[in-house]
Parts: structure tokens; C-alpha cells; sequence
């Protein structure tokens, strides 16, 4: 007998469906929202066809790019900027570096929201191009006034003749340089893909549609992917080799080139007027149940239905999270229904269709958390970057890699992985099973918090060997010795959380493309990129208390400045142990989530092929115990 997930699986089956988004989607976790796909055009036809099209995307590939080395490069080196010219100690530096990460991936969400509901993409994404500008600018300002931050000591000053921390101002003007870079960010990168396609869109000829958004999605994301590597090697070897000043005046100099090629071209686009957001959609339902809290549902001996919007093919509600089911039934068709069938106030009835995408949310809320682990692995960016500092990075004689890009190689194994993953590995077994074979996404998910743990162990064991190493040196009260450890070393551990981000990211992102109806598919974008913020807080958070708890009694605690003092390598452990106890609550939230739509499509093509008759294979919204009855 089938469950009661399976039952509503079917019987919501016929909400529309995106197909997963491409794979590189994930490579840096932003093409965060498709921003809204149910925007609508006011514009008429012949007047869009005049503007837009192919003319357009190089344009705002350049903005997205340029923007993207700019924000990118900064990040890897500035954990040693913080230590080094605001004498900051590791834990402190790491936790604004936390702070900045979580504010760069929340703000997308405000943005995707500021857009669909006032803006509009265009001027978003103009904005925020200045935003990030100032920011880059300010930034280089503290590296080129003296007086931005505190006076480097001489090497034969005392501490007392020498400020060592940084006043409120040059505080100021520090942290609003990087809130400033973080909301040019959160204008960006959730409307700049978007953008693009509202260029390209036209449905008119649906064939040519498809390959040229096609096109333009595979130029956009193999300019992310090297935008990353770009800003993970160039900039951060300028930054190690010529400067402050010239490391971060090169992201400045780009970030103008981002804005002058985005506006450049502003006569050329199709601009979107702003509609209405999903997010306030879902405050409406909320609103709305609490208001008809206290009123009775439909029955069969009770007069009223259910509210179902235009061209939606829910008629009823499911019974799961019934509360949620008041928002739209419908008291007085009269007074609450127009002539064109929408709400005359949508504060006071919504939509069935509107209720199931606040229930779908609802639902994976759980799954969506078990991945905050792996999020909180891959945030530790700082750690390595000193490891780094303190072992030999000679590839030849005359070369060493700067301790900052070590990072690349997670980027590279996530490239490596999706093109292994889908070019090799799926066409081998599908051939040896004779048919399509695909591990299903809830399996990979949970792969990659497995690899993820194993990362976290190895990032151990290669601390400990190389604080061992510099004890045995004589480097135990000297931080700046370079132990004789290669620092290919940590390679392995940055393969191993590439591969787990490659798993799981790329698991949840396509998970929620599925699960989700097509008018969520902005939502589903963005929720990747919200674990990553929740998962920078929550990794400040456990910093904070392991450096108290650690360091209680003058002891040197895990999180010391000193590196050769400090252990690490147990904070590493620590992780693992919480990634090892995440991986037992994703079973449980898996278990309770029930079948997946890709689980329900394999059993129904499992069935066909064995000649059992499924019909259609859908159901119109109103059979099954597991759906209100609709009373006409």
C-alpha cells in the first residue's frame, strides 16, 4: 500500500516541472535566482523584438564576469590582509570573513526580491554594478592612505610606541567597503542570468528559442568557471607579488569595466517591468491562514471552495500542513473574486497554487538544512591559507604557488567531476545496465556529506603531521618559519571537498528543481545559496565557542594566532564528528521526506516497460484521500 507521500506525489504530479538546471550551475553557487521567471513583459512583442538579442550578451557576460574576478580574487588573500595591516587576530579575522560570506549570500535574496517587486533587472543589476564599484574602490583606498589603517610598526619599536589595533574609523571605512562589494553582489548575481535570457527569449520561434538559450547558457556559465580560476590564481598572485595596492586596484579597475560595459549597452535590452514577488506570496499565505484560522474547511454538506487561479490545474489543496489550506477558501465569490478570476484583495484569499509552492518549501526545509554541514566545511577558507604560509609551495626553483590559490583545485575538481560525471560515468553504466541509468539526487546528497566528513579528516591528519614537523623544526614560538612539508599536501583535502560540493550541491540544486513547480524555480535557485549564508554564520558561531572554551585559563587554544601553537587539526576533527552526526539526520529527514518526482517518473517508466498500464500517469488534483474536496 502506498504512503501518503507517494499518494500526494501523484496526485500534485501535474504541477509543471523544470528540468535541472546545467550542472556548472553549481560551480559557484550563484547563478542564484533565475530571478523570478514569472515576470511579466508589458511590453508588446514587436517592440521587444527591436531590442535584445545575441548583440547583448557580451555585455552582460562582461559584467557578471568582471564582477566575479573582482569579488572572488578579494576574498582568498584576506584572512593574511586582516592579520598583516589591521593586526587582527586569526579568530577574529576568520569571523569577519564569516560575517562578509554570509552578507554576500544573503543579500541575493533581497535582491532577487527588490527586483521582481520595484525595480526591475535592469536597474538592479545597474545599481548594483555601482555598489560594487564603491566597494572595490574603498577597499583600495585602505591600502593606499597610510592613515586608513594601523601604522606598521618598525621592527625595533616596542608595542608600546606602536598602535597594533585599528580605530573605530579605519573600521568604518573597512567594513562598509566590504558591506558595499556584498550588496553589489546581491544585485548581480541573482538577475544577471535572467537578464540574459529576457534578451534571447523568443517564444515565437520556440526551436530557435531553445538553442539560443541554450548558447547563451553555456557561454555564461564557462565564463564564471574561468572568471573563478582567474581570480583565484592572476589576481591573487599580483596580490602576493606587487601589493595591497596593486592587488586590490585591480579589482577596482575591473569593477569599473563591469559597470561601463553593462551601461554601454543600455539602449540595446529588452527591460522587464517589475511584478509581483513569489516571496510575497508566500507572506500573503501566511497572512491569510492566520486571518481565517478560526474558520471551518469545506465540506461536502458546506457551501464554498477552494480559490484556484487562472491557468492552474490544482483545483484543490493537498491535506498535508492543512492549516495552511484557510488562505484560500473562498467565504463570498462576490466580494472576494473579480469578473477575471483573480482575488479583489489578495491580503485576504489566495490561490490554491499559491498555498501548495508555500507547502513545497515547507517540506524540504529539513533536507535543505542537512546540507548547511557540507556548506560549513567548504567555508573554511582561511585555516588552509595560513597552513599554506607556513609550508614549501616551490613548484620549481624560481615559482611557488601563493598560499591563496591552493582553492582553485576545489574549483578544478568540480569541473573535472560534472564533465567526468555526466560525459563517462552515466553513458558506462547505462550501457553496461542496457538502459538510462542516474543516481538519483537524495543518493548523491548524501555521497557527498560522506566525502565531505572524509575531507575533514584528512585536513587532520595533514595538520597534525605538519605541526609536528614544525615543532620538530624549532618553529613552535616562530609563526612565519616554513616547515620543509610540501604544501601540495593539502591538495587532497580541497579534491575532496570539491568532490562533496560536486555531489551534493549539484544533488540539492536539482532536487529542488524538480520538487518545485516551475513558478518556484527562482526559489530553488536561491536556496543553495541561503545555506551557504546560514552556514557562515553557523560557522562563526562554532569558531567563537571552541576559541573561548579552548583557551579558558590562559591556555593556547585551538584557534591560536600562532599557528605552531594552535590545533587545528582538532578543530578539523570537530568538524568531522558534526559532519558524521549531520550525515545521520539527513537519513531521518530523507526517510520522512517519501518518494521524490524523479522516484515516482522511474517507477512509472519501470512500469511501463514491464507492460503494466498507468494511464496518463496524473492525477487532476482531486482524487485520493490525501486532497480536499472541491465543492462547486
Amino acid at each position: 500500500m502506498e504512503d501518503d507521500n507517494t499518494k500526494e506525489k501523484k496526485n500534485l504530479e501535474d504541477q509543471v516541472r523544470l528540468p535541472p538546471p546545467p550542472p556548472a550551475a553549481l560551480l559557484l553557487g550563484n547563478a542564484a535566482s533565475d530571478a523570478a521567471d514569472n515576470q511579466i513583459n508589458t511590453d508588446s512583442p514587436a517592440n521587444s523584438r527591436k531590442q535584445g538579442g545575441l548583440i547583448t550578451m557580451p555585455f552582460i557576460i562582461a559584467n557578471e564576469a568582471f564582477e566575479k574576478v573582482a569579488s572572488y580574487g578579494l576574498a582568498p588573500n584576506m584572512i593574511m590582509y586582516l592579520m598583516k595591516d589591521y593586526k587582527m587576530g586569526v579568530a577574529k579575522g576568520t569571523n569577519i570573513l564569516f560575517l562578509w560570506s554570509a552578507a554576500t549570500n544573503f543579500t541575493p535574496l533581497f535582491g532577487a526580491f527588490m527586483s521582481d517587486s520595484f525595480l526591475g533587472r535592469f536597474l538592479t543589476i545597474g545599481l548594483a554594478s555601482l555598489s560594487s564599484l564603491l566597494g572595490t574602490i574603498l577597499l583600495w583606498l585602505t591600502a593606499m592612505i597610510p592613515q586608513a589603517k594601523p601604522p606598521q610598526c618598525p621592527t625595533t619599536a616596542t608595542l608600546s610606541l606602536c598602535s597594533t589595533t585599528p580605530t573605530a574609523g579605519q573600521l568604518t571605512l573597512l567594513f562598509s567597503s566590504l558591506a558595499l562589494i556584498s550588496i553589489g553582489a546581491g544585485g548581480i548575481r541573482p538577475c544577471s542570468l535572467a537578464f540574459g535570457a529576457d534578451q534571447v527569449d523568443n517564444r515565437a520561434n520556440p526551436a530557435k528559442n531553445k538553442r539560443i538559450l541554450e548558447t547563451f547558457f553555456g557561454w555564461y556559465y564557462a565564463s564564471t568557471a574561468l572568471s573563478v580560476l582567474i581570480a583565484l590564481t592572476a589576481i591573487v598572485y599580483i596580490q602576493d607579488h606587487l601589493g595591497w595596492r596593486v592587488g586590490f586596484g585591480v579589482p577596482a579597475i575591473l569593477m569599473l569595466l563591469s559597470a561601463l560595459f553593462f551601461f554601454v549597452a543600455s539602449p540595446l535590452y529588452v527591460k522587464h517591468k517589475a511584478s509581483t514577488s513569489l516571496l510575497t506570496g508566500f507572506a500573503r499565505v501566511a497572512v491569510v491562514a492566520y486571518k481565517n484560522r478560526k474558520l471551518p474547511f469545506p465540506s461536502g454538506n458546506i457551501g464554498g471552495w477552494y480559490h484556484v487561479g487562472r491557468d492552474s490545474n490544482l483545483l484543490a489543496p493537498s491535506k498535508k500542513l492543512r492549516f495552511l489550506n484557510k488562505a484560500c477558501i473562498v467565504i463570498d465569490p462576490e466580494i472576494e473574486i473579480s469578473p477575471d478570476g483573480t482575488a479583489k484583495y489578495p491580503w485576504n484569499l489566495c490561490t490554491v497554487q499559491q498555498v501548495e509552492e508555500l507547502k513545497a518549501l515547507i517540506k524540504v526545509f529539513p533536507i535543505w538544512s542537512s546540507g548547511i554541514m557540507l556548506s560549513i566545511n567548504t567555508s573554511q577558507t582561511s585555516f588552509p591559507v595560513i597552513q599554506a604560509s607556513s609550508m614549501d609551495r616551490h613548484l620549481t626553483s624560481g615559482f611557488k604557488i601563493p598560499a591563496a590559490s591552493y582553492s582553485m583545485f576545489l574549483v578544478v575538481t568540480i569541473i573535472i567531476w560534472v564533465v567526468f560525471y555526466d560525459r563517462a560515468i552515466l553513458p558506462l553504466a547505462s550501457k553496461l545496465r542496457g538502459r538510462p541509468v542516474k543516481l538519483s539526487t537524495k543518493l548523491r546528497m548524501g555521497l557527498g556529506l560522506v566525502v565531505s566528513c572524509l575531507s575533514m579528516v584528512v585536513a587532520a591528519s595533514v595538520e597534525g603531521a605538519r605541526r609536528k614537523k614544525a615543532i620538530e623544526e624549532g618553529y613552535l614560538n616562530n609563526p612565519l618559519g616554513v616547515v620543509s612539508m610540501s604544501a601540495m599536501w593539502l591538495v587532497p583535502q580541497y579534491v575532496l571537498l570539491g568532490l562533496a560540493e560536486s555531489l551534493n550541491a549539484i544533488g540539492q540544486i536539482e532536487f529542488y528543481y524538480s520538487e518545485f513547480p516551475k513558478t518556484m524555480s527562482s526559489i530553488a535557485s536561491c536556496l543553495f545559496g541561503l545555506g551557504m549564508g546560514v552556514a557562515s554564520l553557523l560557522a562563526s558561531v562554532v569558531l567563537s565557542i571552541v576559541n573561548r572554551v579552548t583557551s579558558r585559563g590562559g591556555k593556547d587554544g585551538w584557534i591560536n594566532d600562532n599557528i605552531n601553537r594552535a590545533r587545528y587539526d582538532n578543530y578539523y576533527y570537530l568538524l568531522a564528528v558534526m559532519g558524521a552526526i549531520n550525515l545521520v539526520y539527513f537519513g531521518v529527514c530523507s526517510w520522512s521526506y517519501g518518494a521524490c518526482e524523479e522516484d515516482m517518473t522511474r517507477k512509472v517508466g519501470n512500469n511501463e516497460e514491464n507492460g503494466v498500464e498507468m494511464g496518463n500517469g496524473r492525477s487532476n488534483g482531486l482524487e485520493g484521500k490525501d486532497h480536499e474536496q472541491v465543492i462547486r
